[in-house]
């Protein structure tokens, strides 16, 4: 993960070490090479030029020109704007005073929209001592519900029944009485994917938000996809004001846009990060851990 980012910025910091009093040139220069970095990790432009205006407006104070190692106290603005960026600190998901939380998962199709509701109900259960209820809206591809059906199997939580030719809101509606009924303290719902946004799926989701109205709603990105993520988070957050991230294959060798990117273009956090294949693979995000790869 971040390989082409972490490499370009080590030979950036490289060529600052040893130096004395950094002048304007040096300063420009860096932070010119930075941006080319972040561009080659396909970061998204308006995010760029926020994050160097920053770093240089930093770099440029006297706190830095009077530093012993100027170019160490360089490292450690970066370092500290990348946390910043990506959010700060590790969010906690907050839960419903009344049970049950209403989570409902929203993206593209093939982004692991299925897969991460699963792996958030085995966490859910496993570290937060929850009882969940999983439920499939996705009446377009009765095989997103069989998927879940397997997966719900696999960590142990109930997955409700539903089929192609039934309404996602009674779908929705139907998982909610059953948590009632049952005593389930989360209901995660997956909903309908495509592979670009259009106006159908958005009407679907906006028709299924007003009626459940969750507690969270959380996109799931593919930190494959670089700042294109940015943009397809930027047209759910228009629709549904979403309150979270959860970023899949962290453990590929994306490039870092996707991270950097829908975390500043929504102002949601992100709160979970998709570590690997296997349903264990699955954690709170920590921008810190992120920033310092």
């Amino acid at each position: 993960m971040f390989e082409t980012l972490s490499d370009r910025l080590t030979q950036v910091f490289s060529a600052l070490r040893g130096r004395g009093r950094l002048s304007a040139a040096d300063i420009d220069a860096t932070c010119r090479e930075i941006r080319i970095a972040l561009l080659e990790a396909d970061v998204a432009l308006p995010v760029v030029r926020t994050f160097i205006d920053r770093v240089k407006e930093r770099a440029s104070s006297a706190e830095v020109s009077e530093a012993l190692n100027p170019a160490q106290q360089v490292i450690k603005i970066v370092n500290e704007e990348l946390i910043e960026i990506l959010g700060g600190q590790a969010r906690r998901l907050r839960f419903a005073k009344n049970p049950p939380t209403v989570i409902m998962l929203a993206g593209l199709q093939g982004s692991g929209k299925t897969t991460s509701l699963a792996k958030l109900a085995r966490w859910l259960k496993a570290e937060r001592k929850r009882h969940p209820l999983l439920v499939s809206t996705d009446v377009r591809r009765p095989a997103a519900m069989e998927q879940l059906r397997v997966l719900g199997a696999q960590v142990g939580v109930p997955v409700v029944d539903s089929h192609e030719n039934e309404d996602p809101i009674e779908i929705a509606t139907r998982a909610l009485a059953r948590a009632e009924v049952g005593g389930n303290d989360a209901v995660l719902i997956d909903t309908a994917g495509r592979l670009q946004i259009d106006e159908e799926l958005m009407e679907e989701l906006e028709r299924l938000n007003s009626a459940v109205r969750p507690h969270h709603i959380l996109f799931v990105a593919d930190a494959m996809t670089g700042q294109e993520a940015a943009n397809v988070a930027a047209g759910f957050h228009e629709r549904l004001k979403l309150s979270g991230v959860i970023l899949t294959k962290l453990d590929s060798d994306a490039r870092g846009g996707a991270a950097l990117s829908v975390r500043a273009v929504t102002g949601a956090p992100i709160l979970f990060a998709g570590l690997g294949e296997k349903l264990e693979s699955f954690d709170v995000f920590h921008p810190d851990r992120l920033a310092s790869r």
